[in-house]
């Protein structure tokens, strides 16, 4: 029986795009922490280049469900791309990150909060009125700098990446991340 839980996530969110695709494939879903109330993103990647990233950052549906609304949602509508294909599943690689729990932060100004980020660490939620973003702390292997991190992350929620006001609100997460390549899951059915 497999311990870590990314050698149970990875093969459900798999199943849920291929079995979309008519392509049987296999998952254990027969753990109890899969019924927990747990927020996660589903991102796929296609040598090494998104390919499709959605996800959850709140909990409000089980993990087993919200894995498998992820995945479909990741393949086939992210607006971003086009629907996944059946040719394109045998080389896109899924990956899964567990939320925690949203943690708002306190801030006076855009430096006294870009003084707070920790790189690597912190998933970012950025929301000024009807403006939302976020990213994963995946992100930060792209974005190193916390100032260009800042600016991805406004131009993401449709503000200008120099805009400020005291009304931005900031929330941090951490995730327990798996991605296919770094475990022993068959990605095949």
């Amino acid at each position: 029986m497999p311990t870590d839980r990314g050698q149970i996530l990875l093969p459900i969110a798999r199943a849920a795009i291929a079995e979309q695709l008519g392509q049987p494939y296999r998952a254990n879903e027969d753990y109890s922490w899969l019924h927990e109330h747990r927020a996660c993103f589903v991102t796929l990647t296609q040598h090494e280049q998104l390919r499709g990233c959605i996800g959850t950052l709140e909990a409000h549906r089980s993990l087993l469900a919200d894995v498998k609304a992820n995945a479909h949602a990741a393949a086939f509508h992210d607006p971003r791309f086009p629907p996944l294909t059946r040719a394109e599943l045998n080389y896109t690689e899924v990956e899964v990150s567990l939320l925690s729990v949203m943690q708002d932060m306190s801030f006076h100004s855009e430096a006294d909060a870009l003084a707070q980020l920790r790189p690597e660490i912190d998933g970012i939620v950025l929301e000024f009125g009807r403006y939302r973003s976020t990213f994963l702390p995946q992100v930060w292997e792209q974005l190193p700098d916390p100032v260009e991190f800042m600016a991805h992350l406004k131009r993401k929620a449709g503000l200008d990446p120099r805009f400020w006001d005291a009304g931005i609100r900031l929330s941090r997460y951490t995730v327990s991340k798996w991605k296919e390549r770094d475990q022993e899951v068959n990605t095949r059915p």
